[in-house]
């Protein structure tokens, strides 16, 4: 979902870690050039597991297409950068 030009919004809810890490892999893939942030909701209780395994499939370079990873406006949010 689009909130704003440039500001895609992902919410993993209800999903396990490797269906969350494909959502959000599909997502990084077909995002046009438009976009530079991925707001990636993943709760903060049983969400944790998928921050996790967020920030290990994308930070170290381990996806070209993202720049960098930060934390959200809260603990259930994950930011992905995927230009500047």
């Amino acid at each position: 979902m689009n909130i704003s030009p440039g500001i895609i919004e992902i919410d993993l809810h209800g999903l396990n870690v490797e269906d969350a890490l494909r959502k959000v892999n599909s997502a990084v893939n077909k995002a046009d050039k438009s976009v530079y942030i991925m707001r990636v909701i993943h709760g903060y209780r049983s969400g944790t597991r998928i921050k996790e395994a967020i920030i290990d499939d994308f930070s170290y370079g381990r996806n070209p297409r993202v720049k960098s990873i930060r934390p959200g406006m809260n603990q259930g949010i994950t930011e992905l950068v995927l230009r500047d």
